[in-house]
């Protein structure tokens, strides 16, 4: 799969992978790579491309988006994000503010 400067490693994945898997409950096996759905979203969030045109390497862009919806949305009794959360643990934190930043902008002009 091509590589893109969005991507984390691996290494910093494990770090997260957790808290990314308990933000759905589990009905069923999951049929997508959390790692690969996760690395489409910072992708988006970088870029600022639609969710339409994220590369083919990605997973489907439906399903990235429903877990960036998943993800956007605090759990209950909690402030931050999952993906606040995440980003912060990584290294990342200023990321998604950035990006809802320019959405902000872009959609209540």
């Amino acid at each position: 799969m091509k590589t893109y400067p969005s991507d984390i490693r691996q290494e910093q994945y494990k770090q997260i992978a957790r808290i990314l898997e308990t933000a759905r409950k589990r009905t069923k096996p999951r049929k997508l790579e959390l790692y690969a759905v996760f690395n489409a979203v910072l992708y988006v969030m970088k870029t600022g491309c639609q969710w339409r045109a994220l590369p083919s390497e990605y997973p489907k862009w439906r399903s990235v988006h429903r877990y960036f919806q998943i993800w956007s949305k605090a759990r209950e009794g909690e402030s931050a994000t999952i993906l606040e959360v995440v980003l912060k643990k990584i290294g990342q934190p200023g990321t998604y503010g950035k990006w809802k930043k320019t959405q902000d902008i872009f959609y209540h002009r």
